[in-house]
C-alpha cells in the first residue's frame, strides 16, 4: 500500500512539474492571436513581413537591437547595446522604456507573464533557419 501511495504522489508531482514546464514554454497559437491584436498594428512577422511603423520581427531573438535593415530606429535603440535574448525581449514586452530608455515605441507593456510567454513562443516560430 505504501508503494502505491508513493507512486501516486510521484505521478502527481511529475504531472504538476510537466504542466508548469509546458506553460512556461508558452502557447504559440495563443501568442499569434495576441500578436495580431497587440503588436500587428506596427510590426509584422512571417514569410511576407516588411518594415512598417515598426520593424519586422523575423529572427529577432539573438539580434542586436536597432539593426533591422531598412528601418530607421531611434538613437536610443541603436545605441542601447541590447541583444534580444528571450529574457531581454520578455522584459521589453513587459516594460519597453525600462529596457531601452528613450525608445520611440508607443506601447505601455504587458504585465501578464503567461501572455508574454505566449508571444515569445509565437515569435520563436519565425527565427531564421
Amino acid at each position: 500500500m505504501k508503494h502505491r501511495a508513493l507512486l501516486t504522489f510521484f505521478l502527481i508531482l511529475n504531472g504538476a512539474l510537466f504542466s508548469a514546464w509546458a506553460s512556461a514554454a508558452g502557447d504559440a497559437e495563443a501568442g499569434g492571436k495576441l500578436f495580431t491584436k497587440t503588436c500587428g498594428g506596427c510590426h509584422s512577422i512571417g514569410e511576407n513581413a516588411r518594415n512598417g511603423f515598426g520593424p519586422q520581427l523575423n529572427g529577432v531573438i539573438g539580434q542586436l537591437a536597432g539593426t533591422v535593415p531598412g528601418y530607421q530606429f531611434s538613437d536610443a535603440m541603436k545605441n542601447s547595446g541590447v541583444v534580444w535574448t528571450r529574457e531581454n525581449l520578455a522584459a521589453y514586452i513587459e516594460a519597453p522604456k525600462k529596457v531601452v530608455s528613450g525608445t520611440r515605441m508607443i506601447f505601455w507593456g504587458i504585465s501578464d507573464p503567461e501572455k508574454i510567454e505566449n508571444l515569445l513562443a509565437y515569435i520563436e516560430t519565425f527565427q531564421n533557419p
